[in-house]
């Protein structure tokens, strides 16, 4: 079986867990989307309110502004690109994801990162990069590359931080910036 076929039945999988109490409260799982041949992955927290409804991560203004850095500061289009998150389903609220949600969720994560098998994975706020490296301070280590045991890794502050606070902005952006001369 192709990895392609392989990634789209763990899409199928994913829309159908209930692996936690998430799936009760969801409308839609959000497993991902993209570019299964791009050399990028984007992994930010979890789903939102409009992604809940669609089924389709970061659409909402989180989504705006990353499709924006993604076309303006790197060699790329969002289509070039894959996009999920750690979680698959929204927490209620928008509250911060549990351990138990993101123990969960992770090996659907890391099955997405083996089977598109991308250059650099890059972690969007606290919860993607402590979730995959362990790390907890965004502010210790955005803008950084980290070369992990199969991938190599760059974080970053989450869109979503970008647009609630306006220093946040300017770094992300910076952030995006030295991405885009790293993939030049």
């Amino acid at each position: 079986m192709s990895d392609r076929k392989k990634l789209a039945d763990l899409h199928e999988t994913i829309r159908s867990c209930t692996k936690c109490s998430l799936y009760e409260v969801r409308k839609n799982a959000v497993p991902g989307e993209g570019s299964v041949d791009g050399k990028l992955i984007f992994v930010g927290e979890a789903p939102g309110r409009k992604e809940d409804e669609t089924g389709r991560p970061f659409i909402g203004r989180s989504g705006e502004l990353l499709t924006d850095l993604i076309e303006n500061r790197l060699p790329c289009n969002r289509e070039d690109v894959f996009i999920t998150s750690v979680l698959k389903c929204r927490p209620p609220n928008n509250r911060t994801p549990q351990n138990e949600e993101i123990a969960s969720c992770l090996p659907y994560l890391e099955q997405q990162l083996r089977l598109i098998s991308p250059d650099i994975v890059i972690l969007l706020g606290g919860v993607a990069i402590s979730s995959l490296l362990g790390y907890r301070t965004v502010s210790d280590v955005h803008g950084t590359f980290c070369d992990g045991t199969n991938y190599r890794y760059f974080m970053t502050y989450h869109p979503a931080a970008a647009l609630r606070f306006s220093k946040y902005r300017t770094l992300i952006e910076h952030d995006f910036d030295c991405l885009g001369a790293e993939l030049k």
